[in-house]
C-alpha cells in the first residue's frame, strides 16, 4: 500500500516555506537537519507510511559511562515530553522517536512535532555528555590546556575541569 499523498504534500508543503534544510527520498521519507545551540545540527527523518508517520531522530551516541545515570535520566523526561521520546538502538545509541496518526497531520503539527524534537534533542544534549561523557571530556580538558590551545566550545563544561563530582545542570 502506497504512503497517503495527502500526507506527504502537507510535509513537504511545510518544509517549503520553513526555511528549513531538507531533502526529500521519494515517495515517503524527509530528511530535516534542524539548527540548535547546544547540538549545532540534529537530523530528523520523517517517513510517511500506511497508518502514521514516523518520527526518528539522533541525539548521541553510545555514552562511555554512567550508563544506567543516563539511561535514566532520559526515561524520567520521558514521561513529561510531546509526540517523541527518547529510546536507544541495539547499540545503545540515543534516539528520538514517535509516531504521528496520518489524520493529525496538519502544517501546525508538524511544526509542533520538529519543535518538540529540537528542543528535547538540544535540551538535553549537554546534560547526555556530561553523565555519559565526563571523563573524556575532562581529558579533552587537559589536552587543550597541555597544548594552549582553546576550551571555548568546552566552556558548558568548566566546572568538570575542577574533578570534582557535580551534579549536570538542565
Amino acid at each position: 500500500m502506497p504512503p497517503p499523498t495527502d500526507a506527504i504534500a502537507t510535509i513537504r508543503a511545510y518544509l517549503e516555506t520553513s526555511g528549513l534544510e531538507w531533502e526529500e527520498s521519494p515517495p515517503s521519507t524527509f530528511v530535516i537537519t534542524l539548527p540548535g545551540e547546544r547540538k549545532l545540527r540534529t537530523t530528523v527523518a520523517l517517513v510517511v507510511g500506511a497508518q502514521s508517520v514516523t518520527v526518528n531522530a539522533f541525539v548521541a551516541r553510545h555514552p562511555d559511562e554512567a550508563h544506567e545515570a543516563v539511561y535514566r535520566w532520559l526515561l524520567e523526561r520521558n514521561r513529561r515530553m510531546y509526540g517523541v521520546c527518547f529510546a536507544i538502538d541495539q547499540l545503545g545509541d540515543i534516539y528520538l522517536v514517535g509516531h504521528m496518526p496520518l489524520h493529525s497531520v496538519t502544517a501546525e503539527e508538524v511544526d509542533r512535532f520538529l519543535g518538540s524534537v529540537l528542543e528535547y534533542a538540544d535540551g538535553s544534549f549537554n546534560v547526555i555528555l556530561e553523565l555519559g561523557f565526563a571523563s573524556a571530556i575532562r581529558k579533552e580538558w587537559q589536552w587543550r590546556l597541555s597544548r594552549g590551545e582553546s576550551t571555548a566550545n568546552l566552556a558548558a563544561f568548566a566546572h568538570l575541569a575542577d574533578d570534582q563530582p557535580t551534579t549536570p545542570q538542565e
